[in-house]
């Protein structure tokens, strides 16, 4: 199975690289210049060439406040680039499996969002990935989109470390409280996209396989909580203890709102495929170890 994946510096698409070594499936790393999501021309003589059966589209414009003040490029990106994308796919015939986020809704729900909940994104980022998501599903049939959420892994930027780094240097971080989401391990979607291959290749034609789909990490937490987990676990691998101080959203202002509940029901993806990402709690221990050694 061969599976051609944007955004080849990103947190999935290193996981994907990593984790497909182990299942007998080729990763082929799709990055700029030979394929740019800002540049329609790229995309499709990209594709060709590597000859994909499945498409992943992993690249995207994450600088959430930073899209405030590019929100065209977010758009270039995130939507018309996506839907350049399974447009792609369609043409070639082979399905695309679309990476949205839990920003697409507005966050003022108390239970976790279902895929039918209407979105109601609050930034530029979100808006720019739910046009996304309606690219891609007017561009193709076979589509599967994958709201995650909270990514982190040993890979990149991520919220995991930053907290390491903050650590590294005081003794004490202020950390939003109110924010609610479910924590995914880039190398459980990783293992989890993988799944997901299989079964389309397997059943190219089945419809309860296309769609949209809510995948993130199988337990929720604050971000506060989130980050004591984290200096808890740097503690047990020898790091000095680090406290967590809660404080509310409106006490840590940034360029772009963030939704207060991004909690996210992913029955559905465990109904069609079977795939459940395992608990932060879980997966955590394995990322700060990780981090850790690499400096």
């Amino acid at each position: 199975m061969r599976i051609a994946v944007t955004g080849s510096r990103g947190q999935v698409a290193r996981a994907l690289a990593e984790r497909a070594a182990g299942c007998g499936a080729e990763v082929v790393p799709l990055g700029r210049p030979r394929l740019d999501l800002a540049e329609p021309a790229t995309i499709l003589p990209a594709f060709e060439s590597a000859a994909p059966d499945i498409i992943v589209n992993a690249g995207a414009y994450t600088a959430v406040d930073k899209a405030e003040s590019e929100e065209a490029l977010a758009q270039r990106i995130n939507g018309f680039g996506a839907g350049n994308v399974a447009d792609a796919g369609n043409r070639l015939g082979v399905p695309v499996i679309q990476f949205s986020t839990d920003y697409v809704f507005d966050g003022n729900f108390e239970r976790p969002y279902r895929e039918c909940d209407t979105p109601r994104p609050i930034n530029a980022y979100g808006r720019s990935k739910l046009a996304g998501e309606q690219a891609v599903q007017k561009a193709t049939r076979k589509h599967v989109i994958l709201r995650t959420a909270w990514v982190y892994s040993p890979f990149g930027t991520n919220f995991v470390r930053t907290i390491l780094r903050l650590g590294d240097a005081q003794d004490h971080i202020r950390v939003v409280a109110d924010q609610f989401g479910q924590p995914s391990s880039a190398l459980d979607i990783a293992d989890a996209v993988l799944a997901i291959c299989s079964h389309l290749k397997a059943h190219p034609d089945e419809n309860r396989l296309f769609g949209i789909f809510h995948m993130a990490g199988a337990s929720d937490t604050s971000w506060a909580d989130f980050a004591a987990a984290i200096c808890a676990e740097a503690e047990r691998h020898g790091r000095p203890r680090v406290g967590i101080t809660p404080i509310a959203t409106d006490r840590y202002p940034t360029a772009a709102r963030r939704p207060m509940n991004t909690r996210l029901d992913t029955g559905k993806l465990h109904e069609s495929y079977g795939v459940s990402l395992p608990s932060w709690r879980d997966s955590l221990p394995a990322v700060v170890a990780r981090l850790l050694q690499s400096g």
